[in-house]
């Protein structure tokens, strides 16, 4: 299928060479001759040509009106300029409007067929990136958080008024796999910021310096290994939404400067002097209590009060059962056409044993239920003795909450959703250094790591032991403690 082209020419032998020799090259040319011609193909019409070449002065008047109204009217496409003569302000207005080129006449045709050549790419790359945002605003809309229960009703109906507000800044609350992030989601593509870019980042993945650098940005030689310039999270979500998930584990000094972003929306980059403006909605995701981190003093008060212009606590799965009739069917609807099952039938027992189970994980236990069964059906029936629903290994188990343990020496961490990954991480490791009688060198090589790697975790995840006792036992193991065995210790009270 050919491409569109459209050509706005009043020089009537120009304009048909310009759609004869772009027509044997695989466009589609529509040759118009005046600035109402084009308007009314771009603005009434509707046409949405990738690139657009045109004549910068025409008999009743200046191209680049037409293309202020083009892009105040949101119309796709490329511009290239051609003009008799040579104007500095209307290049810096042309550039400034978003035109492609500005070229001069006479412009050879090979100079010409290359600058078209590479608006066209420009052109389908955002128009593969506007088909992606219609996708998702069809795919993220309110409706998207499934259920018919009342407190999902009302949590839904919180989200469709949320996305008519243009609102700032907003925190969503909520215990692990309750749709923190689809709800985030929800939000930016259902208002008024959906063609602008989202950008997502778990707080929680990344060390503190690396954070730093990825959110604000940095300048060639800001810091070992920064070998060129790098636009922040913040800058690439400008007028869009930047959603800050586990933004509880951010540290404080990252806090401090995030909160001046947000007050003076503007930024600069490490290692630079220059400042940069930004306009961004904030979306703050936690399923930590904000509250006592408020409280002891690991997250900034004056950054909380102003991330929670809203707040929106999302229910988990055991305060709404009755959406389990809504989830079920759409979860095996998905898995079914991921995996090529037919599952359809879902006994009543299958929804008693889920009506039983406290849900610690919440959907996205579910949603892993809910794969495992459909994988291993044989059927169209829902197979109940494959939910393993807490530690059960064969039949669901009643109402049991999925707890990390210790057997024999092996450790036994569930896969269900109820721990995040750092509280896996802090497990293993505070489990590890009771086994070693709090020892940071015996526990590191049990773990397979490095001493000072895991005093960083020991001190990121505040362990501590009773290495006062400890000691003392050691002591009298030994008749006395060697400085290097006593340094070696988890220290009493040491917190992050």
């Amino acid at each position: 299928m050919a491409d569109p082209l459209l050509i706005i020419e009043d020089d009537t032998l120009l304009g048909r060479e310009l759609a004869r020799h772009f027509g044997a090259r695989g466009w589609e040319p529509e040759l118009v001759a005046s600035l109402k011609q084009a308007k009314k193909a771009l603005l009434e019409d509707h046409a949405e040509p990738l690139v657009i070449i045109s004549d910068m002065s025409l008999p009743d008047g200046n191209a680049l009106d037409l293309l202020e109204q083009a892009r105040a009217a949101k119309v796709p496409g490329e511009w290239i300029l051609l003009t008799g003569y040579g104007s500095v302000p209307d290049s810096v207005r042309a550039l400034r409007l978003g035109a492609y080129d500005f070229l001069e006449k006479p412009c050879p045709l090979s100079r010409l067929e290359i600058v078209v050549a590479g608006a066209r790419r420009s052109s389908q790359a955002q128009q593969r990136l506007r088909s992606q945002c219609r996708d998702h605003r069809r795919r993220y809309t309110p409706e998207s958080l499934i259920g018919s229960s009342k407190i999902t009703e009302q949590t839904r109906r919180m989200i469709a008024r949320l996305a008519e507000v243009p609102f700032s800044a907003l925190i969503i609350g909520g215990e692990t796999g309750t749709g923190k992030g689809l709800v985030a989601r929800i939000l930016h593509n259902s208002g008024p910021r959906a063609d602008a870019p989202m950008i997502e980042v778990n707080c929680a993945a990344l060390p503190r310096e690396l954070l730093e650098s990825e959110l604000f940005g940095h300048e060639a030689g800001a810091f070992t290994g920064a070998k060129g310039r790098h636009r922040g999270y913040l800058e690439q979500a400008n007028e869009g939404t930047l959603f800050l998930d586990e933004i509880a584990e951010m540290d404080l000094d990252l806090q401090t400067k995030l909160l001046t972003v947000l007050e003076d929306r503007s930024l600069r980059r490490l290692g630079s002097e220059k400042t940069i403006d930004v306009d961004v909605q904030i979306i703050a995701a936690s399923n930590r209590n904000l509250d006592e981190r408020l409280a002891d003093g690991s997250f900034r008060s004056d950054l909380f009060h102003r991330l929670s212009v809203f707040r929106l606590d999302l229910p988990p799965l055991r305060a709404r059962l009755e959406d389990l009739e809504d989830l079920v069917p759409a979860l095996i609807e998905e898995y079914n056409a991921r995996s090529g099952r037919s599952v359809r039938h879902v006994p009543a027992q299958v929804y008693e044993l889920m009506r039983n189970y406290d849900w610690p994980g919440n959907v996205r236990e579910l949603r892993n239920v809910v794969e495992r069964a459909v994988l291993l059906a044989d059927g169209d029936t829902f197979p109940a003795e494959w939910m393993q629903l807490g530690h059960g290994m064969g039949r669901a188990s009643g109402r049991r909450r999925s707890e990390p343990h210790v057997e024999g020496d092996a450790l036994v961490i569930p896969l269900d959703g109820s721990m995040a990954l750092d509280q896996m991480d802090s497990y293993i490791i505070r489990t590890a250094l009771e086994r070693s009688n709090w020892n940071v060198t015996a526990a590191a090589r049990a773990l397979g790591t490095t001493r000072e790697t895991l005093r960083y975790r020991v001190q990121k995840y505040g362990l501590t032991g009773g290495a006062d006792q400890d000691d003392q036992n050691a002591g009298d193991r030994t008749g006395t403690q060697t400085p290097a065995a006593a340094d070696d210790k988890v220290p009493h009270g040491l917190h992050a």
